[in-house]
């Protein structure tokens, strides 16, 4: 399945898992403490921090039983309190993303892939 889908009274409706992972991509950035979204080259190990453009390659977005899970890999602020971050972030997408589409999101996983310090 390409996207997640509910049916109304009126007919079906489909949401494209790019477009949560766009819409969840740009309410990560807004979080405190949070630097980007990283993007992981399995082969090399390397991680790099993704532009605002293709913020979508770090977050995977799946549908488990009509209920959205999203996984975040992230770079976070130096200093700041990771855990702190990562509540932050998990409340604030799923509180927007439920809201956005009208579909549970069940489970927000965070990766932090990295730590950069913040000019």
């Amino acid at each position: 399945m390409k996207g997640s889908s509910m049916d109304t009274h009126i007919g079906k409706i489909t949401i494209d898992k790019e477009v949560v992972s766009k819409y969840a991509g740009s309410v990560a950035v807004e979080c405190f403490g949070i630097v980007g979204m990283a993007g992981v080259n399995v082969k090399d190990g390397l991680v790099k921090l993704l532009k605002r453009d293709s913020i979508t390659r770090g977050i995977i977005v799946k549908v488990v039983n009509n209920k959205l899970v999203l996984d975040f890999h992230v770079i976070v602020a130096y200093g700041v309190s990771i855990l702190a971050v990562s509540d932050n972030l998990i409340s604030n997408v799923k509180y927007k993303v439920e809201e956005f589409t009208g579909i549970e999101v069940s489970g927000v996983n965070v990766y932090v892939e990295g730590v950069r310090a913040i000019d």
